[in-house]
């Protein structure tokens, strides 16, 4: 057998992180196996499905390195088989038309509220004759197909995840709609009808998502029995919760994965932390690993049934490592973009050994991609602003003098740039301690006292004529 998995998204919103987890978790098991990973977008509710959101959803999937073999498959595209699908089922007798009315329905909840009654369809529509059906048309009514649901039923299945699972059909909520109306016969299908066709139809053998459809598993395990169709394996993942263990939600700083990459994270750390949240490798220490390294030992007998919590400082780390590692070659590509965006200007081509040298200077700092535009302002800038803890430095005893005669070496070996040389010289001839100058000069030449080496630093000012610049500055402030 030939595993074969979907991900199915809705192009309601942009690619989120539960999705975008789920996608991730069946993408290591189509690979692990030899599989196939597919594409289906679920497209029927037209009223809420944005092209830009089918967009950002294929683009995210591969910006996380998540490449499917089959698809993009389009519901939109598949109605008459849905159609055909309802059909059968009316043929059958497993399905039926329902004409109860919005109002009726309300009525019924209300009255199921007040005697403290879970909500569900009375079937009252189940057995109409002929007659009834001509006469509530005849009335005007609309209707929907509901799918014949058997109370005293039981449906179990083996979860991969959760292990032995039991329903009874009297907590499904009645008969169950499948299916909306038009003028002209059978509309729109309902998620839980077409998910079952598509899945018949793309012969998956695998299907793999959040917990919070459980309940949905059991109404299309129905589904599948009454098509005589092979039913999938189950398997279904831990909600991703906040660190208070609550679902997570957009109010915890979590919105689209490309909202992610705004942040400053990059693809590969991304994933990495994704791959961990509800699933852990053989070796439990293991935290830095590809996808296509997780892929060779992805099972279900490691992802936990338990939520998984988001922690936002493990993914920062795991950023900062991805970034560490990183070739400062395709580190200053990443960043250059940033740059420019924040309007620092700049010519890529032909600064770019200046560019890099920046890059392996901050490069070690760096927690997210977007660290790199503070961090780096001050050598796209012509002055910096002072803080008061370098004020005070700057304003020590000996400082000024000290930097005068720094200035002075530089202006008179404008070709042979020897930094380690004139602050040589200089405690040489003020007589005063190293480390006073190489403080003062961090302030002079940075506005502040903590930042990265400051001989690198200085060496990249210089090749861009800014240390003269800030150290005339800093010779003012100290005065």
């Amino acid at each position: 057998m030939t595993v074969r998995v979907r991900i199915a998204p809705s192009p309601t919103g942009n690619l989120h992180i539960g999705t975008a987890r789920t996608a991730v978790f069946n993408w290591l098991f189509a690979r692990h196996h030899g599989g196939k990973f597919i594409l289906r977008i679920e497209d029927t509710d037209q009223e809420r499905s944005r092209p830009e959101y089918t967009e950002n959803i294929l683009t995210g999937l591969r910006w996380l390195g998540l490449d499917w073999d089959e698809g993009p498959f389009f519901q939109t595209q598949r109605l008459q088989l849905y159609k055909d699908g309802v059909q059968k089922l009316l043929d059958r007798g497993l399905a039926y038309r329902c004409y109860t009315m919005p109002e009726e329905l309300d009525a019924l909840r209300e009255s199921q509220k007040a005697r403290n009654e879970a909500p569900r369809y009375d079937n009252r529509h189940r057995n109409l004759t002929p007659e009834q059906q001509a006469a509530f048309q005849a009335e005007g009514r609309s209707f929907v197909i509901r799918f014949k649901i058997d109370d005293s039923r039981e449906i179990v299945w083996k979860d991969l995840v959760r292990g032995n699972m039991v329903w009874r059909g009297s907590d499904l909520g009645g008969d169950m709609v499948i299916a909306r109306a038009t003028e002209t016969g059978i509309g729109q299908p309902l998620y839980n009808f077409a998910v079952v066709i598509d899945d018949m139809d793309m012969q998956i053998t695998h299907v793999i998502r959040g917990e919070d459809h459980i309940a949905n598993t059991a109404k299309q395990i129905l589904l599948y029995e009454a098509f005589e169709g092979n039913v999938p394996k189950f398997s279904h993942t831990p909600l991703i919760l906040n660190m208070k263990g609550r679902k997570l939600s957009k109010r915890d700083g979590v919105t689209s994965i490309f909202d992610f990459q705004k942040m400053g994270f990059t693809a590969e750390a991304l994933a990495n932390y994704m791959s961990l949240l509800g699933w852990s490798p053989v070796d439990s220490t293991q935290e830095i690993f590809t996808l296509t390294d997780a892929a060779k030992q992805f099972s279900f007998e490691r992802v936990n049934k338990a939520g998984a919590k988001f922690d936002w400082a493990k993914l920062d780390w795991l950023n900062s490592q991805y970034i560490h590692s990183q070739p400062v070659d395709q580190l200053t590509d990443f960043l250059v973009p940033l740059w420019s965006d924040a309007g620092y200007n700049f010519d890529s081509g032909r600064e770019r050994p200046w560019l890099e040298k920046l890059v392996a200077l901050i490069a070690p700092s760096l927690t997210r991609l977007t660290d790199a535009v503070a961090m780096s302002q001050l050598f796209f800038t012509d002055g910096v602003e002072f803080s008061e803890e370098a004020t005070t430095q700057l304003k020590q005893e000996g400082v000024s003098s000290a930097l005068e005669r720094i200035l002075t070496a530089l202006e008179s070996d404008a070709d042979d740039f020897n930094p380690q040389g004139i602050i040589k010289q200089v405690v040489k001839e003020q007589g005063i301690k190293k480390g006073l100058i190489m403080r003062s000069l961090r302030a002079g030449l940075t506005g502040e006292m903590h930042g990265p080496d400051l001989m690198e630093s200085w060496q990249i000012l210089h090749d861009i004529s800014l240390d003269k610049t800030r150290l005339k500055a800093a010779i003012a402030l100290a005065s």
